[in-house]
């Protein structure tokens, strides 16, 4: 009895199966047969500008520096200057006790002056020949030596002054108004920082491509959202043996004052600026043996399209053979594409390239 009821179940399951194998294999009414329309975006292939860069790292410098020092042994008697202060080129910014040497200089313009006197009236006692023409050339040369004695004096008074030799921005003040100094007593520092030199080092393969005048721009940790931009100067005519590099000197224009010598920066070097058609990386698809885009028709279908690359940048490559400017392409969806699929483009109707249509 139970094997008749095993039999039993057996072929009414066959029949079960049977019966649902039928109904699949039947066309379902009302349904669209055919293959899928896959949703994508799309762009136009553009042309752009394409520039081939080299980065390297570099070191800020003024365009002027100087460490003021004393020139001689005394003591400070005036300072005319404050911690970073803006001085102008000849600004006397510290002065040394000078009493005597002022007292020389006026026994010696004093001198001067006497010598001026006499020289004048033996050159009317000459012209009236009541003097030979010897005591002329006599008083000349004694006039000569006082003017001299002059300068010296002069000369003498200036070494126990600390003069801003270029116009500039003063650093950090280094001494006292009374303290003692000695020839190489660092006063302060005056730095030239209209403009900025930036020295950095490129590797000896560049050197073909390196030419003044060039662009460079160059960023700062300090100032992240800025970029600094300037030219070539001057190429290093060595190349250093160990790291195989020449070093490159840009200025940078500094009108804010923003930079200071002695900051790191990343530096961007333009190499080259050519126009080219240019794609978004998404649209690439790179197969084992070629590499292709998907290339829209007119009847909303794609057709895999090949083409040769070229250079890259972040989000872009540059296609050297197989599109044209203008023509539409995939950049979104792909992996659901086959050649011939039928697409349908989902990208705002203000910025679609084509005209788009509405999701089924």
């Amino acid at each position: 009895m139970i094997k008749k009821t095993l039999v039993l179940l057996i072929i009414i399951g066959i029949a079960v199966g049977l019966y649902y194998i039928g109904q699949r294999n039947q066309p379902s009414q009302g349904r669209r047969v055919g293959p899928a329309v896959v949703a994508v975006l799309v762009a136009p292939v553009i042309s752009d500008i394409f520039t081939d860069t080299i980065e390297a790292l570099g070191t800020t410098k003024a365009n002027e520096s100087v460490d003021l020092t004393a020139t001689t042994t005394d003591k400070i008697a005036k300072i005319n200057f404050t911690d970073g202060m803006l001085a102008k080129k000849g600004q006397i910014l510290v002065e040394l006790v000078n009493d005597e040497e002022i007292a020389d200089l006026h026994s010696a313009m004093a001198n001067a002056e006497q010598q001026k006197r006499d020289l004048r009236r033996i050159e009317g006692l000459v012209k009236a020949r009541t003097l030979p023409t010897t005591r002329l050339e006599d008083h000349r040369t004694l006039y000569k030596k006082a003017r001299a004695d002059v300068q010296v004096a002069q000369a003498r008074i200036r070494d126990r002054q600390i003069i801003a030799p270029f116009d500039g921005q003063l650093g950090l003040r280094q001494v006292s108004l009374g303290s003692l100094v000695t020839p190489g007593t660092v006063i302060t520092t005056l730095d030239d920082l209209s403009v900025i030199k930036l020295d950095f080092t490129v590797a000896e393969g560049f050197l073909a491509t390196l030419k003044k005048g060039q662009t460079i721009t160059a960023l700062s940790d300090a100032y992240p959202t800025l970029d600094f931009t300037g030219k070539v100067t001057n190429i290093g005519s060595r190349i250093d043996p160990i790291s195989r590099a020449v070093t490159v000197r840009a200025i940078l224009p500094n009108d804010n004052r923003n930079l200071r010598p002695g900051m790191l920066m990343r530096v961007k070097l333009i190499k080259n600026k050519s126009m080219s058609i240019m794609i978004p990386e998404t649209a690439l698809i790179i197969s084992a043996d070629r590499k292709y885009v998907f290339l829209l028709q007119d009847n909303n279908h794609v057709i895999q399209q090949s083409v040769v690359i070229g250079r890259r940048r972040p989000g872009s490559i540059e296609i050297r053979e197989g599109l044209s400017i203008g023509q539409i392409i995939v950049i979104e969806g792909t992996l659901k594409l086959q050649n011939n699929s039928k697409v349908i483009i989902k990208n705002n109707r203000e910025n679609s390239p084509v005209k788009t249509e509405d999701t089924p």
